[in-house]
C-alpha cells in the first residue's frame, strides 16, 4: 500500500474517531467545556495574597462564637544553587487609601455541637451578605445545635468542650481547634504556619486565598495527618482505594469512563482510620490534598469564601450514622427494585420490549424491570417523554400486560434539551433553562433550571403523565454538565450551583416518584451530598475489561462509605460488546450487589451468549432470587443505619488492621463475603476477618487470615459468617410471585457453633427481625417465631 494511501486511510480513521460518539471523552486537565474546577492552583499562584489564621481575638464560651486574626502573606521567589525556591512571607498591605482597609482582619469563628459525637467548625474571610437560610444537603435544611451535651471548661492558653465520645480544645495563640476521641487520642487538628518550621516545604496553614484577579476569595482549611492515617470516602471514586497521597478534585463531572481520576458522583465527604469523618458543607468545587503534596497535611481547598466543616467522632458505623442524621438516610426501595434488570443501549420498539420479556421467561431468567433506553422517543436521544407511535403502537397496554408477567418498566431520560427538541421553544418561552450572562443559553441545548420551582412543576408533569401510562421508574441519566458560568434562578451562579444540581435533579424526580407511585426510586448517575436520599445511583459509563471491574467496586465501595446504602453498575460492562469470559465472572459480582442490572452495547441478553453461558447466569440470578429474604432485610437494615449494602471490610471489622488495607473484596450485608474473580481464574487469594467463615457454594470452613479459595460452580467466592442463618425463599421468575408465608432458614454453623441468628423483613413489614436458632442434634430449631401466623419458618444445617 502506498505512502499516499494509508495517509488517506488514518485520516479517516480519525475523522471516523471524531464523529463517533462512543470514541468521544473529555480529555483530562485540559482547559475545556466543563473540565472540573482544581481550586489549589488558586492557592498556589504566586500572584495571590493569603491569609493565614494566627490568633483567637475574642470567644464567648457560652455561644461558641469568637473572632480569628488573619496575617496578611504572598509567595517570594529566592533562587538557591539553580533551585527557584518559592515561599509565603509577610506582606505588607496593598490597598488605598490605607486608612479604609484591614491589615489583618479579624473575622468570625464559630463552633456548635449537632451532637455528642458531631462538631461543626465555621469560619468566614469577609462579611456574608447574603447568608443560605437552608441547604438543600441537609436532611431538615438546617443542622442543629445541642451545646447542652458538652461541657465547657477553660484551660490554660484557651477552652475546652467535652461529651462522652470526644474532646474538643480552642488554642488562642497559636490558633488551634483540636479534636480528641474519649480515650484522649488526637484525631486531628488544625494547623498554624508555626507547625511548619521544622521543613523547608513551603506548606499552607489554616487560610483563605485573595486572588489578585477579581478579589474573591476561597478558604483553605488544613489539619493534620497522622502517620499510618488512612482516608476513604470522596464518594465514587474510582482511583486506589485509600485517598491518602492522593489530591482529590470534588467537581461532579462526566467522567466518561470509570479509570480516570473524575467522579459522576463526588461527595464533600470522608472518613479516617483514626476514628473520624468529615463533611464539607459546600457547593463550589473543592479540592482536598491528602498528603499529597506534603505528607503531614490535610489541605481542604474549598471554593467557598467560608469554611463550613462539620466532624465526627467514632467507628465507620459510628460515623456513617451521624452523617446520614445529617444529610438524610436512603428511603427503602421497593421490593421488585431487588430483582434483576434487564437492558441493552437499546431496545426501540414495543416488538423488542415484548419479545425480550418473553425470551426472558422462556430461558427462565428471573427478572423484575425491563429497561428502555434512549430510542423510545421518534428520534434516538431526542427526550420529549413522548413515545414514538410508529414503533410503540399502544405503549400503556404494552406495559400493563408486562406488569402481569411480573415485569416494571423504566425508562430513560435527561434534562438537556437540543434545538431540535420540540420542547425546546416551549422551554425557553417559560424560561426554564439556565441563562448566561446576557440573557441567552450557556449552550446549544437548554439546560432544565431545578432551582426553579417553576421548571420543577412542569418537569415532574411530563414524569406523571408517562407513570399514569405505566412507567415504574425513571432513569435520572447525565446531570454533571450544569453550567458553570450559567445564571440561575437561586440568583447565584454555577459556581455554587453546578454540584448542586444533581442533587436538585435527583430530588425532582424522586420526590414525583413518591407522590404518584408511593415509593421513592430512580436510576441515577450523578450526586452530590444528600443524593443518599433518593436511591438508587449506578456506576456510569464503565469499560469492558477486567480494570474496569476491579475499578467499579473500588468505586462502589467508596460511595458506600460516603452515605450511600444502594447502588448498582453495568454488569459486564457498557462501552462494547461484553467479552464472555469477562461477562460470565461480573455477573455473580452483580447479582451480590443492593441492585442489578445488565446494561450496554449489544447483545446484553444472556440467551444471545453460549449456552454454557446461558446456563452459568441463570445460576447466579437463581442464586439471588433464593436470597432476596438476605438481601431484603439486609437493605432495610442498611436504610435506617445509614450503611452500605456492600461495605468496606473495616466498616464491621473496624480493629482489624487487615481490614483497611482490602479493596478487591467486600461485605455484602452484615453476613456474607463476597471476593469477585477479576481476571480468567478460578481461585483467588481472599483475606477473612476475625472468625470463622463458611464457603456458600463449597461448604468449606475457613478461619480468619488470607486463604487462596477456589470459585463454586458460580464463578465467585461466597462465604457467610459463622453463626449466621441466611433465609431463603423459593426459586420464583419474579419477586411478584415469591412465597413469603414459607422461609428456610439455611444455618451455617460450624461443629462447636450451637446458636444462629437470621434477620427478616416482610414485604408488609414494619420492622426487621432477629430470629435466633438454636442446635439441636444434627439441626437448629427456631426459638420463636414473630411470623407466627403469617411465615413458617424451616431451618436446614448446612454441612
Amino acid at each position: 500500500m502506498k505512502n499516499s494511501q494509508l495517509k488517506a486511510l488514518f485520516s479517516l480513521f480519525m475523522f471516523g474517531l471524531l464523529l463517533s460518539p462512543k470514541a468521544s471523552a473529555q480529555i483530562q486537565n485540559a482547559d475545556v467545556l466543563n473540565a472540573p474546577i482544581d481550586i489549589s492552583k488558586d492557592f498556589q499562584n504566586y500572584l495571590n495574597t493569603f491569609y493565614f489564621a494566627d490568633e483567637l481575638t475574642g470567644f464567648d464560651p457560652a455561644t461558641g462564637k469568637g473572632t480569628i486574626k488573619y496575617l496578611r502573606y504572598n509567595y517570594k521567589t529566592r533562587q538557591a544553587f539553580n533551585n527557584m525556591m518559592m515561599k509565603p512571607d509577610v506582606e505588607k498591605p496593598n490597598e488605598f487609601p490605607t486608612t479604609e482597609y484591614d491589615v489583618s482582619p479579624e473575622l468570625p469563628f464559630e463552633i456548635q455541637f449537632v451532637s455528642d459525637r458531631t462538631i461543626r467548625i465555621k469560619t468566614t474571610s469577609g462579611p456574608q451578605f447574603h447568608p443560605q437560610k437552608e441547604s438543600l444537603m441537609l436532611v431538615n435544611g438546617v443542622a442543629p445545635n445541642h451545646p447542652e451535651l458538652w461541657k465547657y471548661s477553660k484551660i490554660e492558653g484557651g477552652h475546652k468542650y467535652t461529651s462522652k465520645h470526644g474532646v474538643v480544645e480552642i488554642l488562642s495563640k497559636p490558633w488551634h481547634v483540636k479534636i480528641y476521641d474519649e480515650t484522649g487520642k488526637l484525631l486531628t487538628s488544625t494547623l498554624h504556619d508555626s507547625d511548619f518550621k521544622n521543613t523547608y516545604t513551603p506548606t499552607l496553614p489554616f487560610s483563605y486565598v485573595r486572588r489578585n484577579s477579581d478579589y474573591s476569595r476561597s478558604m483553605g482549611a488544613a489539619f493534620s495527618l497522622e502517620p499510618d492515617e488512612k482516608i476513604f470516602g470522596c464518594g465514587e471514586s474510582f482511583t486506589q482505594f485509600n485517598k491518602r497521597g492522593q489530591k482529590v478534585v470534588l467537581w461532579t463531572d462526566d467522567a466518561n469512563g470509570i479509570q480516570n481520576e473524575t467522579m459522576y458522583k463526588p461527595i464533600p465527604f470522608y472518613m479516617s482510620s483514626r476514628g473520624y469523618g468529615v463533611f464539607m458543607h459546600h457547593s463550589t468545587p473543592i479540592t482536598v490534598d491528602f498528603g499529597k503534596y506534603f505528607s503531614s497535611a490535610n489541605e481542604m481547598y474549598i471554593g467557598d469564601d467560608e469554611a463550613d466543616l462539620f466532624f465526627f467522632i467514632g467507628e465507620p458505623k459510628d460515623v456513617l450514622d451521624q452523617y446520614t442524621d445529617l444529610t438524610g438516610k436512603a428511603a427503602m426501595p421497593p421490593l421488585w427494585s431487588f430483582g434483576f434488570w434487564m437492558s441493552r443501549i437499546t431496545y426501540f420498539s414495543e416488538k423488542e420490549g415484548r419479545d425480550v420479556a418473553k425470551d426472558l421467561r422462556k430461558y427462565k431468567i428471573p427478572t423484575d424491570v425491563i429497561h428502555f433506553d434512549t430510542g423510545w422517543f421518534d428520534v434516538d436521544w431526542r427526550n420529549n417523554y413522548e413515545f414514538a407511535k410508529a414503533r410503540f403502537p399502544d405503549a400503556t397496554k404494552m406495559m400493563s400486560d408486562l406488569k402481569k408477567d411480573g415485569f416494571e418498566v423504566c425508562l430513560w431520560q435527561l434534562p438537556y434539551f437540543t434545538p431540535k427538541n420540540t420542547l425546546f421553544p416551549e422551554i425557553m418561552e417559560k424560561n426554564l433553562a439556565v441563562r448566561d450572562r446576557k440573557g441567552n443559553l450557556p449552550y446549544e441545548d437548554a439546560v432544565l433550571d431545578f432551582s426553579n420551582p417553576e421548571t420543577v412543576t412542569w418537569y415532574q408533569a411530563k414524569l406523571k403523565k408517562l407513570f399514569d401510562q405505566g412507567v415504574s421508574v425513571f432513569k435520572v441519566d447525565f446531570g454533571e454538565a450544569a453550567p458553570p458560568d450559567g445564571i440561575y434562578h437561586s440568583g447565584r451562579t454555577g459556581f455554587y450551583e453546578h454540584n448542586l444540581y444533581p442533587l436538585r435533579y435527583n430530588k425532582a424526580v424522586a420526590e414525583i416518584t413518591q407522590k404518584e407511585k408511593g415509593y421513592t426510586l430512580i436510576w441515577a448517575r450523578s450526586t452530590w451530598a444528600g443524593s443518599q436520599r433518593y436511591p438508587l445511583h449506578w456506576g456510569g459509563d464503565s469499560e469492558t475489561s477486567n480494570g474496569a471491574m476491579s475499578a467499579e467496586l473500588r468505586g462502589g465501595l467508596s460511595l458506600g462509605l460516603s452515605g450511600f446504602s444502594f447502588w448498582s453498575h453495568d454488569v459486564g460492562g457498557f462501552a462494547t460488546k461484553s467479552p464472555e469470559n469477562l461477562y460470565r465472572r461480573w455477573a455473580p459480582f452483580g447479582m451480590f450487589t443492593s441492585h442489578v442490572r445488565s446494561h450496554g452495547e449489544p447483545p446484553r441478553e444472556p440467551w444471545l451468549y453460549s449456552k454454557d453461558f446461558l446456563e452459568g447466569f441463570r445460576k447466579a440470578d437463581n442464586m439471588r432470587y433464593e436470597l432476596m429474604p438476605y438481601i431484603y432485610a439486609q437493605a432495610k437494615e442498611s436504610s435506617q443505619k445509614g450503611l452500605p449494602m456492600m461495605r468496606a471490610l473495616f466498616v464491621e471489622y473496624p480493629n482489624d488492621p487487615g481490614a483497611w488495607l482490602v479493596d478487591n473484596e467486600y461485605l455484602f450485608g452484615s453476613s456474607i463475603l463476597v471476593a469477585p474473580l477479576f481476571e480468567e481464574v478460578t481461585e483467588r487469594d481472599v483475606y477473612l476477618p476475625e472468625g470463622t467463615w463458611i464457603d456458600y457454594q463449597t461448604k468449606k470452613v475457613y478461619q480468619s487470615g488470607w486463604h487462596k479459595i477456589k470459585a463454586g460452580e458460580v464463578p465467585i467466592v461466597v462465604l457467610v459468617k459463622d453463626g449466621t442463618a441466611l433465609p431463603h425463599i423459593a426459586l420464583a421468575q419474579s419477586t411478584k410471585d415469591m412465597d413469603w408465608s414459607k422461609l428456610t432458614l439455611k444455618v451455617y454453623a460450624s461443629d462447636k457453633t450451637t446458636s444462629a441468628t437470621a434477620k427478616v423483613f416482610l414485604p408488609d413489614g414494619d420492622a426487621v427481625q432477629e430470629i435466633k436458632v438454636t442446635k439441636n442434634g444434627n439441626n437448629f430449631d427456631v426459638t420463636s417465631n414473630p411470623f407466627q401466623g403469617k411465615t413458617t419458618l424451616k431451618t436446614e444445617w448446612v454441612k
